[in-house]
């Protein structure tokens, strides 16, 4: 422990002292330069006059607000600068400009609609801001900044605060998000406002590439009802480049270790006319054939007896690891028609395919089990500013997602970590099986929001969501932990709505109120260990949750943020109904409901060439009937299983420093410390008898992480519109429990060790990113790496990436 931190300290001090001694320089303040008008009127794409916008020139205290007629006056030094106006409901609008001192400027600016109701976005020079103007503690991501990188969707999130990234393996393998302590399933995902729930292996977050999006914004606990969600921990939602634009491509391939191949294509056009389309397509493929440490099952010659000595540990090599996935997204519609800013067609189609090496631990080992699936899914999206009258903004989205997912498992033999294999003469590596799971998803959305004047606006959300999963076996009968004859389904609905006060820039405040309902109907089992003997049995939820949410600027670039929120999380399909293979579903799961509060300061300054931005973030939740995943095992098998866990009290910090020279260096990290513990003072029952977890850590999660990183930039190097790019990122987390921490014997007790990992990524454009290469190594220190108990991640690895971009 003692000697990762010093390595942890070391790195850290070696990156700052990197930083070259010209960001000491000194310069004129401007204050002493002769000053010049820049002016004009802000409008809506309607010509409607828009008050109360915010004029500023981007890195300088130089700004304004519109006044009632939508003209603002801007008095600035002779130069070239970034011009941005940004006001509630609509896009932020930059644009380079050059001031001179020959004549006054006038600068007539159209805002383009606000997709969604998100406040203005922040986002400083290395990539991280916040959703400045919300009062919910929301942080954003530039994702434009790792285009160039083979990193996925969720990699990139992980230089956000409070968010941890477990993976079981290599590409494809499978993934949980936690966010300040809470999981996967407690934090929701989105692409451009709309769910993705039920989208398949295909599209998870860890499959889609970072090319994929424009931005990322997180929000962490309290959530808008505009995302109409029952998460606990947060909202992820995924923001795409919906500007209008002339014919464009964006094209890239990356090669690199484990016979990893990643590409990505993204192509359209929008005619004067408005008709626009969109292909967006992108695939993975790995072999995932690291080495990893372990110890093996031998097995004698007659292959009839087998022999294990768990003391000496080999270095092997995965070999039924392989996966690959492919997806396209195809749109067609209209944009800028009077009766709508946007009306989308959309398909979507993906394919998968996952070999299956090992189970829930390590020296569980399989040779031919394996996994494969495809999901094709229509939608259509619709928005329109100011229908029939002024002020109102509607959204609808509807999909249909149509999911088959096929789990294959017949091989009659049990296999080593050196590929040898025993005849068993019982078919099935852990549980024999040949089945096809048909899910089917309805989801449905509706926002609208009313704007009375620039300080009242109320914003309406309801989301219905439908699901269906059927199992046929081709080798006849049920899994062990699962009954094929019965069908789950399962319907919610949820429905918010809020009103915020937002009397000036300084100050704003929303309060909210959110209606959940559920109903479940599927296989129950009536044995004590939750599998087997099951009936057909049906549950229906209700609950209103509310919140309240404030934002006050202390000082100019002070902002304080506070939140509260009685929520309630939905159980999901997989924690209902389990996923056919390696986990057991519970129908009756309980939902978890929470007393949620988020404490925010944050600070963001420009001092010239230098940019400062610091925040720090405190939470508080009160979780009763909390889901809690778990192990167990049924004749030799082992799989996960959910169940309500009583109560939880989570408190924790997360803290944010970032700091910027001018456009060719920044660095910056962040230092999370979640702490989960088991609230339940007694056990089940009305017994007085305390339990032996009360008052201990949740087991089994990472409690405090960090990351860092540090970027250069060498612009107009060689030759102008060309760039050199040098980065690097780093990971540190503290070892953590697989058990409750205070049972058993400390000394042979099962943790996830302590780890720290490094990342280098070295990158060269051309003709202003026209053309890209970069070269990557992660973990160049051949770290051994784990997210989960035993299931080793890949070492040393290497990659090599080729970007292409025409149009504009």
């Amino acid at each position: 422990m003692e000697t990762k931190l010093k390595h942890f300290t070391l790195t850290f001090l070696c990156i700052i002292c990197i930083f070259p001694s010209t960001a000491q320089r000194h310069h004129k303040h401007a204050s002493n330069r002769i000053h010049f008008t820049l002016t004009g009127r802000v409008t809506s794409t309607d010509k409607s006059i828009i008050d109360f916008a915010t004029v500023y020139l981007k890195g300088t205290r130089y700004g304004c607000t519109t006044d009632e007629k939508g003209m603002y006056y801007l008095n600035a030094p002779a130069g070239t600068y970034t011009l941005a106006v940004s006001a509630i409901g609509y896009q932020t609008y930059e644009r380079k400009i050059e001031i001179s001192k020959d004549n006054p400027i006038r600068r007539n600016i159209e805002l383009e609609t606000e997709e969604t109701e998100l406040d203005e976005v922040v986002i400083v020079s290395n990539g991280v801001g916040r959703v400045k103007r919300s009062a919910f503690n929301a942080v954003a991501l530039d994702a434009k900044e790792m285009h160039n990188t083979t990193k996925n969707l969720s990699e990139a999130l992980q230089k956000l605060p409070g968010i941890k990234l477990r993976e079981s393996g290599g590409v494809g393998s499978d993934m949980q998000l936690m966010l300040d302590g809470f999981s996967g399933k407690h934090v929701k995902v989105f692409i451009d406002g709309v769910p993705q729930e039920g989208t398949g292996t295909a599209f998870g977050l860890n499959n889609i590439p970072v090319n994929f999006a424009e931005r990322i914004e997180v929000y962490k606990g309290v959530v808008p009802v505009g995302f109409g969600t029952d998460a606990l921990g947060g909202v992820i939602n995924i923001v795409t480049n919906k500007k209008r634009r002339n014919w464009f491509l964006d094209a890239s391939y990356s090669y690199g270790s484990f016979n990893t191949h990643k590409s990505y294509v993204h192509f359209g056009q929008t005619f004067k006319n408005g008709l626009t389309y969109e292909v967006n397509a992108f695939q993975n493929f790995s072999d995932n054939n690291y080495y990893i440490d372990n110890y093996i099952t031998e097995f004698s010659e007659d292959g009839v007896t087998e022999s294990t000595d768990r003391s000496k540990i080999y270095h092997v090599k995965r070999f039924n690891d392989q996966f690959h996935n492919e997806a396209i997204i195809g749109k067609i519609g209209v944009v800028d028609k009077k009766w709508a800013d946007r009306l989308m067609l959309n398909f979507t189609y993906s394919n998968f395919y996952k070999e299956i090496q090992t189970g829930v631990y390590q020296y569980i080992v399989f040779g031919q089990k394996h996994r494969k699936g495809h999901s094709f899914v229509p939608s259509i999206e619709y928005s329109k500013h100011n229908l029939f009258v002024k002020g109102l903004d509607v959204i609808a989205n509807a999909n249909y997602n149509h999911n088959i997912t096929h789990n294959i498992d017949t091989a009659a033999y049990k296999y080593n970590w050196l590929g040898q294999r025993k005849y068993t003469g019982t078919p099935g590596e852990q549980s024999y099986q040949n089945n096809e799971s048909k899910n089917m998803n309805w989801n449905g959305t509706f926002t609208a929001n009313y704007r009375i004047g620039t300080a009242h606006t109320f914003t309406l959300n309801h989301v219905i969501s439908t699901f269906k999963r059927t199992t046929r076996s081709y080798v006849g009968g049920s899994s062990k932990i699962s009954s094929f004859d019965i069908p789950k389904i399962t319907r919610k609905n949820i429905t918010g709505l809020s009103y915020r006060l937002m009397p000036s820039e300084k100050w704003n405040l929303s309060v909210f109120g959110k209606y959940y309902n559920q109903y479940n109907k599927g296989p129950v089992s009536q044995n004590d260990d939750g599998v087997g003997d099951y009936i057909n049995l049906s549950r229906h939820t209700s609950s209103l949750g509310y919140g309240v949410a404030g934002t006050y600027f202390i000082i100019k670039d002070l902002q304080a943020k506070l939140s509260y929120e009685k929520a309630y999380r939905l159980p999901t399909t997989d924690e209902l109904f389990g996923d056919e293979d390696l986990e057991a579903g519970k129908t009756n799961l309980r939902p978890e409901q929470s007393d949620n509060v988020n404490f925010n300061l944050s600070y963001g300054r420009q001092f010239g060439k230098h940019g400062l931005y610091l925040e720090g973030s405190v939470i508080y939740r009160d979780t009763k009937d909390y889901i809690k995943r778990g192990l167990d095992a049924i004749g030799g098998m082992s799989y996960g299983i959910y169940e309500n866990h009583g109560r939880v009290k989570t408190k924790g910090f997360n803290i944010s420093l970032r700091y910027n020279y001018d456009r060719w260096f920044n660095i910056g990290g962040t230092f999370n410390n979640i702490n989960a513990r088991d609230d339940e003072r007694y056990r089940a029952g009305n017994t007085l008898q305390e339990s032996v977890s009360y008052g201990q850590r949740i087991p089994n999660q990472p409690y405090t992480f960090a990351n860092f990183d540090a970027n250069f930039a060498w612009h107009d190097l060689f030759r102008e519109g060309n760039t050199l790019t040098i980065g690097y990122d780093g990971y540190y987390q503290h070892e953590f429990p697989l058990y409750w921490e205070a049972l058993g014997d400390p000394t042979t007790k099962s943790r996830v060790p302590d780890q720290l990992s490094h990342n280098l990524v070295l990158g060269y454009s051309i003709k202003n990113g026209r053309y890209s290469f970069s070269l990557e190594c992660r973990n160049f220190t051949n770290e051994k790496l784990y997210d989960n108990f035993s299931l080793q991640k890949a070492g040393r690895a290497f990659y090599g990436k080729f970007k292409v971009h025409f149009g504009n």
